[in-house]
């Protein structure tokens, strides 16, 4: 790639970094892996999000039999749906996900993977609308709460999505998929320093998974630092996920002024919330 940082490449690079956030902080919105049993509900060997192409394509394609069979069922329709997205089929996964809601209209992990379907298909005030119907006021979800804040994120609202995501730690305190959020929130508003206090602090949790470890990865070559960005992105994993982790890497920050030109507006005086920790 060319050797200086455009618009174009400064906005994949944040679209990257928006993408890596709303996975992360809506993963977890649906518990159907636990509802899984045998029989007419195949059961899934991994979560999606650590499914590689292979694995994606075998899931889906007998996820999608079984929801074929019975459209109505929740829990083939939620994993169906993330099957999808997780290949890039938005608009299937939004198609699949308004059938089961209809059929499931009280079920909050159906209306959670909704509103994810939602927001991965750019439909932001929707996705916020359907998660606020799946949230309890009594006893609030903290990952629908924090999924609010990437929403707010998506559509640019920062301050508000970091107070959600605040809201969402005080229920949850040092969860490190919120921590990661925070982090990636500031990533797209360009306060790099910020973003890698938050992401180290996730990544230093006990339940850190790999995610959070990829989200850190990015930031630290954002700033340069590849060597070490892409030990992070090879740690605990497999040869062949590391391999893929660190070619996505390359493939974001291959401009060679990018992470330059990202770590310089980080330091310009005056950058938004620059400073704050909490």
């Amino acid at each position: 790639m060319t050797a200086s940082l455009t618009v174009i490449s400064m906005n994949r690079i944040l679209q990257g970094a928006a993408a890596s956030l709303i996975v992360l902080a809506l993963a977890g919105c649906s518990t159907t892996k636990d509802r899984m049993t045998t029989g007419s509900v195949p059961k899934l060997t991994k979560p999606v999000e650590e499914m590689d192409a292979t694995e994606l394509r075998s899931a889906t394609e007998r996820i999608g039999q079984a929801y074929e069979k019975n459209p109505r069922d929740p829990v083939n329709g939620v994993n169906y749906a993330n099957l999808l997205r997780m290949s890039g089929r938005d608009a299937q996964a939004l198609a699949v996900m308004q059938q089961v809601a209809i059929a499931n209209p009280g079920d909050r992990n159906v209306l959670a993977a909704y509103g994810k379907a939602q927001a991965a298909a750019g439909q932001f005030e929707q996705a916020l609308n359907t998660i606020a119907r799946a949230q309890t006021p009594d006893r609030p979800d903290w990952r629908l709460i924090s999924a609010e804040g990437a929403i707010l994120d998506q559509m640019g609202k920062a301050t508000d999505a970091r107070k959600r995501y605040r809201d969402a730690l005080d229920i949850q305190p040092n969860e490190p998929s919120i921590l990661s959020n925070l982090g990636m929130s500031y990533v797209l508003t360009g306060d790099l320093r910020t973003a890698e206090t938050y992401l180290r602090s996730a990544a230093g949790q006990p339940s850190a998974d790999s995610r959070v470890r990829q989200n850190l990865a990015l930031v630290v070559g954002l700033q340069g630092r590849f060597p070490e960005a892409e030990q992070i992105a090879r740690r605990e994993l497999s040869p062949q996920q590391a391999d893929a982790n660190v070619a996505y890497l390359r493939s974001m920050l291959s401009q060679q002024n990018s992470w330059q030109k990202l770590a310089a507006k980080d330091k310009t005086p005056g950058a938004p919330e620059g400073s704050n920790t909490n």
